[in-house]
């Protein structure tokens, strides 16, 4: 059981730095590689079952699509940041993480 807990500890350090070299990147990140990386991040999050950064990432490269970068791209990194910590991987879960996207946002 512990080497189960140590392998998801690496997948969850290593989804946290993606995420935070997204955010170090700032305004200078161009949106096919934001793009790029989210996916990753999406990805990798699916095949570890951590439904609820899944889920902010998919909202995230949606909002993308439709509205490029802008500085409302910070609140969903710090969402998705919370969501790598969270032990709680429940589709309840997911809707608390989106319900708190919507507040910060605005929508």
């Amino acid at each position: 059981m512990m080497i189960q807990h140590d392998a998801m500890n690496m997948v969850r350090s290593g989804l946290m730095a993606r995420i935070d070299a997204i955010a170090a990147q700032g305004g200078t990140i161009s949106l096919p590689r934001i793009c790029e990386q989210i996916d990753i991040i999406r990805h990798d999050a699916r095949a570890y079952g951590l439904e609820p950064l899944e889920r902010l990432a998919s909202t995230l490269e949606s909002a993308l699509a439709r509205h490029g970068l802008g500085p409302v791209v910070l609140s969903y990194l710090d969402l998705m940041r919370d969501a790598v910590e969270s032990e709680d991987t429940s589709p309840e879960a997911s809707q608390v993480f989106l319900a708190a996207l919507s507040l910060r946002i605005g929508h």
